[in-house]
C-alpha cells in the first residue's frame, strides 16, 4: 500500500485491516502516536486524516490509502503555522505532567482551530466539544483548555 505520511509518500506491506495506529508505529517507526484503549475512547491515537482528527487505532491501514495522514511528528516540527502555535501554547502553559496524551491532545487542538473561520476564536464551548474524547490521566484539563484559547489567539 502507498500512504502519505508526513508529506512524504510511504510504501509499506500489511494486512489491509491491521490499524493505521501499528501501521505508523510499527511498521513505519513514527512512534509519538500513543496506544491508549485500542477502541477509540481515549484519544492518545490521534491524527489527522485528510485534515480530520481521527482515531487511528480503530481506522484500517486500508482506508488511509492514497490520503494525506499527518502524524504529530510532522505537525509540531515547526512547518505548519497552527501546530507551532499550539505547541508554543502547551510550553507556555506548561500542559504536559506525564505526557502520554498530549500528541492526541494537540492533534485535537489543531484540528479545531484549523477547522474555525479565519479570525474566528473557539468557544470554551468548542473547545470542551473538540476536546472532550481526549482523556488526560493526570487531569491538566484546565490548562489544555488554556493552551487551545491562548494558540488559537496568537493567530488571529
Amino acid at each position: 500500500m502507498k500512504l502519505i505520511v508526513n508529506n512524504r509518500e510511504v510504501t509499506i506491506d500489511a494486512d489491509p485491516a491491521m490499524p493505521l495506529l501499528w501501521a505508523l508505529r510499527d511498521v513505519i517507526g513514527l512512534t509519538g502516536t500513543k496506544f491508549g484503549c485500542g477502541a477509540a475512547q481515549c484519544g492518545a491515537c490521534t491524527v489527522h486524516l485528510d485534515g480530520e482528527a481521527i482515531r487511528s487505532c480503530i481506522t484500517p491501514v486500508s482506508d488511509a490509502e492514497g490520503k494525506k495522514i499527518i502524524t504529530i511528528e510532522a505537525a509540531t516540527d515547526g512547518t505548519d503555522r497552527v501546530g507551532a502555535a499550539v505547541h508554543a501554547a502547551w510550553v507556555k502553559h506548561d500542559v504536559a505532567q506525564c505526557g502520554y496524551c498530549q500528541s492526541g491532545q494537540i492533534m485535537s487542538a489543531i484540528a479545531l482551530i484549523k477547522s474555525l473561520p479565519a479570525g474566528q476564536q473557539p468557544t470554551p464551548d468548542n473547545i470542551d466539544a473538540a476536546m472532550a474524547g481526549n482523556i488526560c490521566r493526570c487531569g491538566t484539563y484546565v490548562r489544555i483548555r488554556a493552551a487551545v484559547a491562548d494558540a488559537a489567539r496568537t493567530l488571529a
